[in-house]
């Protein structure tokens, strides 16, 4: 193994997620770093490139490698980005098997070894919203998630709450983060990411039609958070900041909602072009999971002491658009 004295894992460290996590603890001059991830087709490779870290293990492997006494002495965080991340798999076992059941293994050993563990829930536990989008512990047990993925993140949520997890553990649920080091998630790529190679090609944006008379075409609203936000989010649960002594559920977003139109336009302002946006219909296996709204209540989070300022939809958008999709670069 690579010498090292306290190491943080980061399981689906090749992913989106999980890569710009990596960048940023780079950036704070750390290379401690394990990556745990599958990637047999080799698609997540230019997510690594230009970072530093000391091991990469393969995610089946990794549960043998926590058996190791020595292993277990240099692990000191982890963060659990690692899942299937597709919001329409319908394959409820295999959900089961990659987002509750791995899940449960490594926070039975971060329990058992004290060990941070960070981990990545989301912001679909909250299906239509009808309880809101607070990320008040009493509430969860209240939400119905609208597909299975959301189901699957739920589940584990539960779990840590029923074994009483929570006074060590960290769930973030994260909300819609867009940015750098998406490109191989296909069609779950952002809208940024995939209404940039569509606008290149066609001049124009589609959008989905609403089939809801509470919101106009365009009008439906979402939480949209940078992935540098994210990030910084993420890390301040760390071991070295200052939210190293906090636990709990917390709402990864930028505690405000926008709308589909205005986020089209932030497109093609950065591309220095004029909006052209075309709506159109909707996939029917989408209709009954669609979450038409969603805002993430963040006070907990700056309760929690997180005081950096959210980068506004603008100029996120700028940065992702003219800095890496245009220039063809990765975090």
């Amino acid at each position: 193994m690579h010498k090292i004295l306290k190491m943080r894992v980061i399981t689906g460290g090749a992913g989106f997620i999980g890569s710009a996590i990596c960048w940023k603890l780079n950036q704070l001059g750390r290379d401690d770093i394990l990556i745990v991830d599958i990637d047999r087709n080799g698609t997540k490779s230019n997510n690594l490139e230009n970072l530093s870290f000391g091991e990469f293990i393969e995610k089946d492997e990794f549960l043998d490698f926590l058996n190791s006494d020595e292993l277990s002495k240099k692990i000191e965080t982890i963060y659990h980005m690692g899942a299937c991340s597709s919001t329409t798999e319908s394959d409820m076992n295999y959900l089961k098997a990659n987002n509750v059941d791995y899940s449960i293994s490594l926070a039975k050993w971060a329990a058992a070894n004290n060990a941070r563990f960070i981990y990545a829930s989301s912001a679909a536990t909250y299906g239509a919203g009808e309880f809101g989008f607070s990320d008040d512990i009493f509430l969860i047990p209240e939400l119905k998630p609208l597909n299975k993925y959301g189901l699957s993140k739920q589940m584990f949520d539960m779990w840590v709450i029923e074994n009483n997890l929570l006074n060590k553990f960290v769930g973030l649920k994260y909300f819609n983060v867009f940015g750098p080091n998406e490109n191989h998630k296909g069609e779950m790529r952002s809208v940024v990411n995939k209404s940039y190679e569509q606008i290149k090609k066609t001049g124009k944006m589609g959008l989905f039609k609403s089939y809801n008379p509470e919101y106009k075409n365009g009008g439906q609203k979402r939480d949209f958070i940078y992935i540098k936000d994210a990030v910084e989010m993420t890390i301040f649960f760390d071991t070295f900041n200052p939210g190293f002594n906090q636990s709990g559920i917390f709402n990864i977003g930028s505690g405000r909602a926008v709308t589909w139109s205005d986020l089209a336009k932030a497109i093609f302002n950065a591309m220095s072009l004029e909006p052209c946006i075309e709506y159109i219909e909707m996939p029917e296996n989408l209709k009954e999971q669609y979450q038409y709204f969603s805002e993430a209540d963040i006070t907990k989070l700056r309760k929690a002491g997180y005081k950096n300022k959210i980068i506004s939809i603008e100029e996120s958008v700028c940065d992702y658009v003219k800095n890496y999709l245009a220039a063809g670069k990765y975090l």
